[in-house]
């Protein structure tokens, strides 16, 4: 019998990863050669779980058998969950897990593994850091088994951490081209901005890069990062970046997101400085197509911001944002600027609010 636990544990992990309700979602674990019409025919003859449908399949190496995600139409009874079921063709019992397993006396062991399987890591690579004599010049005596395993896991911990500290690094999100976005996952647009940044600024060989990219992909989107490193084992991040893009980003030239973004106005209850922040977004699509050069993207984002900001007229001519055309401010001086004058027209608009109540609550009448 397996692992109940740890197979509850890796359960839990793949509905995250799929989006999967908890609720409604179990694993079965079937012989290799299984239809997958076969094992939801199966599964529904539990009448509790209602329709069942498979939502993925991998294949566990040391208990030789398909471990199945499925999905079922009611929720999962919690105190008589089934741990079996029988299969009508073959006649053997197919092994059940379900997110209502009980909890086991050794919690610590399973959050251990837990952690342990989302960082690559074996129970093996903690066993080597386990302190094996005691110091010699330590009077105290040798440390007992959990506190050797807390500070082995802290070791471990330390090491891993090690290169992401050094490399200022932050894990991508995932990303698999699936529509719609399941809620786990980031939108194309977010994800390929900051995986550029990565790519840009991180200071790792290429190697780590193309590894870190693809960690971060899933489904319809690993499979073209997998076609471009067939094609060329020694593709750049770059390569891999123009890949997706080309897949899954708008196909829009240079060009004709130029055009729009010289349409883009304010919207009536727009605040200047969210608009100039979209302007900054389209614009910076624009320049990475080569619809404008990068060295006039300070004159280009003002002028479309005096053209386009229809709601702002006073604030423009506060900030005498016309007279510096020819000397633009840069992205963030602007911004800068335009929310410092905001904040300020916040605060008068606050104080011309509360002055008349205050006026009246301390006015007397003087008797004549």
């Amino acid at each position: 019998m397996a692992d109940r636990t740890e197979l509850a544990a890796e359960l839990k992990r793949w509905c995250r990863g799929e989006g999967l309700e908890e609720a409604k979602a179990l694993m079965v674990l079937v012989p290799e050669d299984v239809e997958v019409a076969d094992i939801e025919e199966t599964l529904q003859t539990i009448k509790c779980l209602g329709r069942v449908r498979v939502r993925g399949r991998l294949f566990h190496t040391s208990l030789s058998r398909l471990m199945v995600l499925c999905e079922c139409k009611e929720d999962v009874p919690k105190d008589n969950a089934p741990k079996e079921v029988l299969n009508l063709n073959s006649g053997e019992s197919w092994q059940i897990i379900t997110l209502s397993e009980p909890t086991t006396t050794d919690d610590f062991t399973m959050k251990l593994r837990t952690l342990l399987n989302d960082e690559g890591k074996t129970l093996e690579d903690l066993q080597g850091l386990l302190p094996t004599t005691r110091p010699p010049q330590s009077s105290h005596p040798p440390a007992n088994s959990t506190e050797s395993i807390l500070q082995a896991v802290g070791d471990l911990l330390e090491k891993m951490l090690k290169p992401q500290t050094e490399g200022g690094y932050r894990r991508l999100r995932l990303f698999s081209g699936n529509l719609p976005v399941p809620p786990n996952e980031e939108t194309f647009e977010h994800w390929l901005e900051q995986a550029w940044l990565m790519v840009e600024e991180s200071d790792c060989s290429d190697k780590e890069k193309r590894r870190r990219l693809m960690e971060s992909l899933k489904g319809p989107a690993l499979e073209m990062a997998k076609s471009v490193r067939d094609s060329n084992s020694e593709a750049s991040p770059a390569e891999y970046l123009e890949a997706l893009e080309s897949a899954f980003g708008s196909a829009e030239s240079g060009d004709d997101l130029y055009f729009a973004f010289q349409l883009m106005q304010q919207q009536p209850s727009e605040k200047l400085s969210d608009f100039l922040r979209r302007l900054e977004r389209a614009l910076t699509k624009v320049i990475q197509r080569g619809g404008f050069p990068a060295s006039g993207k300070d004159k280009a984002r003002l002028e479309q911001l005096l053209r386009g900001a229809v709601a702002s007229d006073l604030m423009l001519i506060q900030l005498r944002l016309r007279e510096r055309k020819f000397s633009p401010p840069t992205f963030l001086q602007l911004l800068s600027e335009i929310r410092t004058e905001e904040e300020y027209e916040a605060s008068r608009r606050k104080l011309n609010t509360s002055y008349p109540a205050e006026v009246t609550g301390t006015c007397h009448t003087v008797p004549v």
